[in-house]
């Protein structure tokens, strides 16, 4: 059976074979299973994964299945195109050639190199033949994904996707209206994508409401009766995009660095990957939305979080935190609910109408910074909770959409609500880190450097 990290290693290669912008709805079990046995799973291309030929070659491609269904083939780029098998090869460079049944899938790296140019006196072959690739008459036996792997890898894995040319290429939002803007609104669909909206002031994630409590996940890992939190973090080459996946390890969605963001979930996202807050928010807390060019849009507060639990008992104490002789430096952060039921010391109204913000009881509370005062770069350190009750109870997140640990604290604990005399908070529930499967899928990522940073 692969390795975790065979399997990282093998599909960072493949990534380019899905020609569509990330989603939740892209393969799953993308790879090879069976190959060396034939039956109803059987799915693979005859010959070596590996193969090199010249511009203008052709070669015929052969699927050996066991699956009824017509194979559809497709290339990764225009080095080699493909059809019915047949690659022809178009110019220098590396193709990945895919066939495809439904959901079996497998695929071939064809690395095209320079046309030999012939002696004067010998003629070109105006249609070269189609010759087969190389026979490999052991093709590798590979055993089905497994869902899930108690003795899996704990050590984290930083997985960077090389990319294509970023699609946006020039600002598409200069002579477009808000109103216009946002009356057919659609989230963005790559990094210069949310560049160029950030620099119009527009938003780049999900714009609904937020409810007080996290939407969890229906489906969250277990390992001995302790949530598992994702310990693979996947950017992309350049560092500006992170992947987040769902709750089987697919890539689900992006967030992209300096872009703007309001929904838990994905704000959660931008503060575990980035370690910083998203372009819309505000450090202060007394920003006013009617002075703000992100208007309904802005979100405040960005300061630091004590964790004292001498001063304000009924909050429990979060993993290595200064305020209680640990070498973290937590920070809190405003999510914008619209209300809450849960401490009637706040208001249940909309956090931001436009004209007013009123501060509700939800905060993100994360570690920042170390003990000597820097940025936090290493993601395992990186710690990321959510209160809707004003620090007295918190749930971890735990890398992935929906990801949200077991609650614990104050309340949790039989206690009032911020009670400086009747508290009982319950201690930090403990998750294991590791993978939440070994089977992620890649799609083509598209990514671009610019030569200016986003305004600080």
């Amino acid at each position: 059976m692969r390795s975790f990290s065979k399997l990282i290693a093998s599909l960072i290669l493949i990534f380019v074979l899905l020609f569509n912008t990330v989603s939740c709805d892209i393969l799953p079990g993308f790879g090879t299973s069976g190959q060396g046995q034939t039956n109803e799973t059987t799915f693979y291309i005859e010959g070596p994964s590996n193969i090199e030929i010249k511009v203008g070659d052709r070669i015929q491609l052969k699927v050996v299945s066991g699956i009824q269904g017509a194979v559809i083939w497709t290339s990764s780029s225009s080095s080699a195109s493909v059809e019915d098998g047949i690659v022809t090869a178009l110019a220098e460079g590396t193709a990945v050639i895919k066939a495809a049944i439904d959901d079996k899938a497998d695929w071939v790296t064809i690395t095209v190199i320079k046309e030999v140019t012939p002696p004067d006196d010998q003629e070109p072959e105006k249609d070269p033949p189609i010759v087969d690739p190389p026979v490999d008459n052991n093709p590798p036996v590979v055993d089905p994904p497994v869902e899930d792997d108690p003795e899996g890898p704990t050590d984290s894995e930083t997985v960077t996707i090389p990319g294509t040319e970023d699609p946006v290429t020039s600002d598409p939002y200069t002579n477009i209206s808000k109103e216009e803007f946002y009356a057919n609104y659609t989230p963005a669909t790559s990094y210069m994508d949310a560049y160029y909206r950030t620099q119009h002031n527009l938003m780049s994630g999900s714009i609904g409401d937020q409810d007080q409590k996290p939407t969890i996940s229906s489906y969250r890992k277990t390992i001995d009766g302790k949530f598992v939190r994702n310990n693979v973090y996947i950017f992309s080459e350049d560092g500006n995009t992170y992947y987040v996946v769902d709750s089987y390890g697919e890539i689900c969605y992006e967030i992209y660095r300096g872009a703007a963001y309001i929904m838990l979930d994905e704000v959660a996202a931008y503060v575990f990957a980035f370690g910083d807050i998203p372009a819309n928010h505000s450090s202060s807390k007394k920003t006013n939305p009617t002075e703000s060019q992100w208007e309904e849009y802005l979100r405040v507060n960005h300061t630091k979080f004590s964790g004292d639990t001498s001063r304000y008992p009924y909050e429990p104490v979060l993993p290595r935190i200064s305020g209680c002789g640990g070498d973290l430096t937590y920070y809190e952060m405003d999510i914008g609910t619209t209300g809450t039921d849960c401490d009637p010391s706040y208001t249940a109204t909309i956090y931001n109408n436009g004209a007013k913000i009123v501060r509700g009881a939800a905060r993100i509370v994360y570690s920042y910074k170390d003990r000597n005062g820097d940025k936090i770069i290493d993601l395992d350190e990186r710690y990321v909770f959510y209160t809707y009750n004003h620090y007295n109870d918190f749930q971890e997140y735990l890398n992935y959409s929906g990801g949200w640990g077991e609650m614990f604290g104050n309340v949790t604990g039989g206690g009032t609500l911020s009670s400086k005399s009747n508290y009982n908070p319950t201690p930090y529930v403990e998750v294991v880190r590791t993978s939440l499967t070994k089977n992620i899928s890649y799609t083509t990522i598209y990514y671009y450097v610019p030569k200016n940073e986003y305004a600080a």
